[in-house]
C-alpha cells in the first residue's frame, strides 16, 4: 500500500539564498520521507517541498502586471519585476489563463522564462473560470475543457510542461472525479507535474485527492481572511497538502497608506465588498492598528502582514504580487521578520476577523468560492 505521510523538517543551517531564507516540507513514503530529511540536514539552503515539489518559501503572484489591482504596466516592465524576483530567489510564479485580457499574463509570463532556465521556475498556472463578469462567473471542469485548457496554456507559456496546475474554481455541476481523471491524465503524458486545487471545499478536496495526490490548495489567506482555519487548514495537514495563500496582503490593505488614503480610479477593489462606504472607513483602522505594531517590530506593515502569514506554518508558501521592485525587495524582506508566539497573539489580536466590514469578495465571486463547492457524486459505471 502506498502511503503519504505529511514529514515537516528544518535543515541546522540558516541558509540564504540572495537574501531569501526558505523553508523545507516533505510529502513521501515513510522510508523515502527518512532519506531525504537526513539528506537535508547536510544541506545549507533552505526550500520548500511538497510532494517532490520544490518551491521558494515566498511566490510570487503575477496577475498584477497585467491590471486588475491597478492598471496594467508596460510588458517590458514586467518582465523586468519577474526577472528580479527571480535573482533574489523567488522563483515560484503564479498565473491563470484568465488574467489579462486576451490571456494576457501567461503571455507575459512565458516571454519572461523565455529569458531565464526554465527548470529553475516553479510555475504554477490555472483554468476552469470559463467567464468572468461583474454579475457571474461562469465555471467549466469537463475533461475536454481540461485538456483544451492546458493546451492552451502551454502554447502561451511557451514551454512544454506546466509545474503545477490548478482548479481555479470548482465546476459544482461535473464530479470532481472527472475533472481529476483528466488531469491525472494529463500528468501521465508530462503536459502537468502536480495538480492542485483552488476554492475547493473538504469534501471536494478528499475526493480529488482520492484520485490522484493533491500537491498544493490555494486559498486567500491573511490576517483579515482566516476561513480556512477551522476545517480547510487541518485537512491539508492531515492530508499532506501545501497551502498557497494569495492576498496575504489582505488585498492591498496592509500594502501602505496609499491604499487606505485612496483607491486607484481603475482598481476592480472599488468593487469589492471591504473597500466599500462604510466598510472600508471602518476597516481602515485595521491598518492603522498593524502600522503600529509594524513599527514596533520594525518593519513595514505588508512585511507583517506576510510574516505573520509565514509564521502559521512550515507548508505555507504565500504569493504576494506587485507591480514595483520597491514593493517586491519588501516583500522579500519579510521571511526576515522573526515573531515569537506572543508576537503572533498580539497581531492576531489587533485584526479580530469579526471587526472586518464586508465579505471578503463580491457576491458573483463568492458563489465560486469554497463555501459551496461540493460536486455531484461520481457516476456509477453500469455493465453492458
Amino acid at each position: 500500500m502506498f502511503k503519504f505521510v505529511f514529514v515537516v523538517g528544518y535543515e541546522l543551517g540558516s541558509g540564504v539564498l540572495d537574501g531569501l531564507f526558505w523553508g523545507k516540507f516533505l510529502v513521501s513514503t515513510m522510508t523515502r520521507a527518512f532519506m531525504v530529511l537526513k539528506e537535508l540536514m547536510s544541506r545549507n539552503v533552505r526550500k520548500l517541498l511538497w510532494l517532490f515539489l520544490e518551491v521558494s518559501r515566498i511566490g510570487f503572484g503575477c496577475m498584477g502586471l497585467t491590471g486588475i489591482y491597478n492598471a496594467a504596466i508596460p510588458e517590458d516592465d514586467g518582465i523586468a519585476i519577474l526577472k528580479e524576483a527571480f535573482s533574489k530567489g523567488v522563483t515560484f510564479w503564479d498565473t491563470a489563463d484568465i488574467y489579462g485580457e486576451e490571456h494576457a499574463n501567461e503571455y507575459l509570463v512565458g516571454k519572461a522564462l523565455k529569458q531565464l532556465p526554465r527548470e529553475k521556475v516553479q510555475l504554477a498556472t490555472k483554468f476552469g473560470v470559463f467567464k468572468f463578469e461583474p454579475s457571474k462567473v461562469t465555471v467549466k471542469g469537463t475533461p475536454e475543457y481540461v485538456r483544451s485548457c492546458c493546451e492552451g496554456s502551454l502554447k502561451r507559456l511557451q514551454m512544454d510542461y506546466i509545474d503545477l496546475y490548478y482548479i481555479h474554481c470548482i465546476d459544482t455541476t461535473v464530479p470532481i472525479e472527472e475533472t481529476m481523471g483528466e488531469l491525472k491524465k494529463l500528468v501521465e503524458e508530462g503536459k502537468i507535474k502536480y495538480i492542485g486545487l483552488s476554492e475547493a471545499s473538504p469534501d471536494t478536496i478528499r475526493r480529488a485527492h482520492a484520485v490522484h495526490p493533491i500537491t498544493a490548495i490555494q486559498q486567500e489567506y491573511s490576517l483579515w481572511t482566516r476561513d480556512i482555519e477551522p476545517e480547510l487548514l487541518p485537512l491539508c495537514r492531515e492530508l499532506g497538502i501545501g497551502i498557497v495563500p494569495y492576498s496575504p496582503v489582505g488585498r492591498g490593505l496592509f500594502a501602505g497608506k496609499a491604499v487606505v488614503e485612496s483607491l486607484p480610479q481603475n482598481s476592480y477593489l472599488k468593487f469589492s465588498p471591504r473597500f466599500m462606504g462604510d466598510n472600508f472607513e471602518k476597516n481602515k483602522t485595521i491598518y492603522f492598528r498593524l502600522d503600529a505594531l509594524a513599527k514596533k517590530h520594525g518593519c513595514t506593515p505588508a512585511q507583517l502582514a506576510i510574516a505573520w502569514v509565514l509564521h502559521r506554518g512550515d507548508d505555507i508558501a504565500p504569493i504576494p504580487g506587485t507591480t514595483k521592485i520597491k514593493n517586491l525587495h519588501d516583500n522579500i524582506g519579510s521571511v526576515k521578520v522573526e515573531l515569537t508566539e506572543e508576537d503572533l497573539k498580539e497581531i492576531s489580536d489587533a485584526v479580530p476577523v469579526d471587526d472586518v466590514a464586508g465579505q471578503r469578495i463580491g457576491d458573483a465571486m463568492y458563489r465560486t468560492s469554497f463555501y459551496f463547492s461540493n460536486t455531484p457524486p461520481p457516476k456509477k459505471w453500469t455493465p453492458e
